[in-house]
């Protein structure tokens, strides 16, 4: 995944049995590129049909936040449309404690996941 300065990045993540195998960007078509993340959504039913095809489970969801923490925002918590699957927050900033963090965002409020990266 590249990182734009200034622009969000964003895509879906799949995998099997909750262990994310395929990162799958996505281009980020928000009005406002540097500060929300918008994923069309012809492209999302496109990955969601290579998911089928290649036997995955859609997981979750990633975006940056490349000028700010890597937290929900409110716009995050109001646009989470995908209640079962983990929403990660990558920080592309070199002094954050913890540059991917992965939150389950349901009825309005955001919950961190522990994640282990191998």
């Amino acid at each position: 995944m590249r990182q734009e300065p200034d622009r969000e990045c964003c895509g879906l993540l799949a995998g099997h049995e909750g262990i994310i195998t395929h990162v799958f960007p996505a281009e980020n078509v928000a009005s406002d590129p540097a500060r929300n993340y918008e994923v069309a959504p012809r492209e999302i039913i496109r990955l969601m049909r290579e998911f089928r095809a290649a036997g995955l489970e859609f997981l979750g969801i990633y975006h940056s936040h490349p000028n700010g923490e890597n937290q929900p925002s409110a716009r995050d918590i109001g646009l989470a449309y995908y209640s079962e699957e983990a929403y990660f927050i990558l920080s592309p900033r070199p002094e954050a404690p913890k540059p991917v963090r992965a939150f389950s965002i349901r009825d309005s409020r955001a919950t961190e996941l522990e994640i282990e990266i191998v």
